[in-house]
């Protein structure tokens, strides 16, 4: 485990006591709501020699790099997912290197897993009893899962008309779900919890929203570290992320500059938020430290992006990387959706936004040809069928017998005319 030796406020460096993992900084609150991350001690990113071999699986492979001693530790064989290059879209596109890191491989076929590894894992070392989660799906269904293994409660707070399989997926673990009619609602119900009961906050649970459990975000530099190790300790020179607070942004981020300041890595990527409100883009377009509310006339199908307002986290990353924020739509993220099954690859409508964004770039000359990108695949197909199923069609319907259904399928242009 690396030494926790506090928290930190990323936009104005204030810092706190380790335990104000459900806080804010209230010095930002007159400007923007700012996250809270860890800081480790100076020792755990001292220069050292690169893995020669293989770090082996799982998340806690990086234990020295994580706020969690092993005895705390709640693992589900979460991590290790492939990169693989996307041959096809990368010639679509004219990308000579595109790259899928593939989240769906997960055990609740998320990225969420990452952050409720981490955090469920720091839920048990500050002795907390219940894990709680405000959630739309992946994210409270990883915490489902990991709390159930740590032998923990867990609430999630939803609203009516979140994705009915997802919403199934997290009573399958044993947590009790709630429905609210006014998604608002669940934050107050929450932070009563919260601030009252002692429950362990694995999302954000107040507004404007700031971003997840800081130790949480944690998680997520493995993505980095998992990335650099595949390409041989080699950087991106873009990453391309779906972001609704920017949780993944931030904490990919962080684990490339761990991996820079142990000596294991050159140069940083420039990283990419594709999102549906504008929140961030409005933001940058403004030089503003307040991501802007920005309600749609109509729900996305990219309900894992849903959130009007983006966060600073998410903003402070793209500026720093001298990325960049790209609003996508729900055509091209469908559109992207059904180019990645031809790759034989089905994610949810909120994980093609990666693809839509790099798109947009490509089309504006940000991303040359010669870039190597890499897209976050971040939750399955299964997690939210019906946005793909309503766009399928109707199924083939042959009568019985072969010559009878032979004629029916060459009609549909299944089987050619001889």
């Amino acid at each position: 485990m690396a030494r926790v030796v506090g928290l930190r406020c990323l936009r104005c460096s204030a810092s706190y006591p380790a335990d104000h993992y459900a806080e804010d900084c209230p010095s930002c609150r007159h400007v923007t709501r700012s996250n809270l991350v860890v800081v480790y001690d100076g020792a755990m990113l001292r220069p050292r020699p690169r893995p020669s071999v293989p770090l082996g699986a799982g998340l806690f492979r990086y234990g020295d790099l994580l706020p969690v001693v092993p005895e705390h530790a709640v693992t589900l064989g979460e991590g290790g997912s492939p990169l693989y290059p996307l041959g096809r879209a990368g010639a679509e596109l004219g990308l000579d290197e595109l790259f899928a890191k593939d989240e769906t491989r997960n055990p609740t076929w998320s990225f969420k897993d990452r952050l409720a590894c981490v955090a469920v894992s720091a839920a048990r070392g500050f002795g907390a009893r219940v894990v709680v989660s405000s959630s739309s799906g992946n994210a409270g269904a990883a915490a489902a899962a990991y709390a159930a293994r740590a032998g923990l409660g867990c609430v999630i707070f939803t609203f009516k008309g979140a994705a009915g399989s997802m919403l199934t997926q997290m009573r399958a673990y044993g947590a009790t779900v709630v429905a609210v009619a006014a998604k608002e609602d669940r934050w107050t119900l929450m932070e009563h919890a919260v601030r009252r009961f002692g429950w362990f906050p694995t999302s954000p649970f107040f507004g404007p929203v700031v971003g997840s459990n800081p130790y949480g975000v944690e998680g997520y530099k493995t993505l980095a570290y998992e990335i650099a190790e595949a390409l041989e300790w080699q950087v991106p020179d873009w990453c391309v992320l779906p972001v609704c607070y920017g949780d993944a942004l931030a904490g990919m981020w962080r684990g490339f500059s761990d991996l820079l300041a142990l000596g294991w890595t050159e140069g940083m990527p420039r990283m990419v938020a594709a999102e549906v409100s504008g929140s961030l883009t409005a933001a940058l377009s403004e030089g503003i430290d307040a991501p802007p509310e920005m309600r749609r006339n109509q729900q996305s199908v990219a309900i894992s992006l849903a959130a009007a307002r983006g966060t600073f986290q998410a903003l402070d990353i793209v500026r720093r990387s001298r990325g960049a924020a790209v609003t996508v739509d729900d055509d091209d993220l469908m559109r992207w959706q059904h180019q990645l099954g031809r790759d034989g690859v089905f994610v949810e409508p909120s994980a093609a936004a990666a693809l839509a964004a790099t798109e947009q770039l490509v089309a504006g000359g940000r991303i040359a040809r010669g870039d190597r990108v890499v897209c976050l695949l971040t939750a399955s197909g299964l997690k939210d069928p019906a946005a793909a199923g309503a766009r399928q069609g109707d199924l083939v319907t042959v009568p019985a017998g072969f010559d009878a259904a032979a004629a029916e399928l060459r009609r549909a242009g299944v089987f050619p005319d001889r």
